[in-house]
């Protein structure tokens, strides 16, 4: 199993887009199989740097690179792409 955890730091002011883009994320849950589990959140501290955070866990690395690719995947991207200043990622095996 492999574990893919995303964290993002956004522009300010774009809370609102930010929720979007986390609800599109896990709107993606019935329609990409690959993903055997996901979780996301918003941050609560502001002592720290990111405000989101992605946790998904997959069969394989092939999997997850399905689920990377999926057109569905891409366009939640592109919103958070948009509206992100830093991104940050680790995948693990579990």
């Amino acid at each position: 199993m492999i574990k893919h955890v995303v964290i993002w730091k956004f522009k300010e002011n774009e809370e609102a887009a930010m929720r979007r883009f986390l609800d599109a994320l896990e709107s993606l849950r019935p329609i990409i199989p690959e993903i055997i589990e996901m979780e996301t959140g918003i941050n609560v501290n502001p002592e720290n740097d990111y405000d989101a955070i992605l946790i998904s866990k997959f069969e394989s690395f092939e999997a997850l690179d399905r689920y990377k690719n999926h057109p569905e995947h891409i366009k939640a991207s592109a919103l958070c792409k948009e509206i992100r200043i830093d991104r940050k990622a680790i995948d693990f095996v579990c």
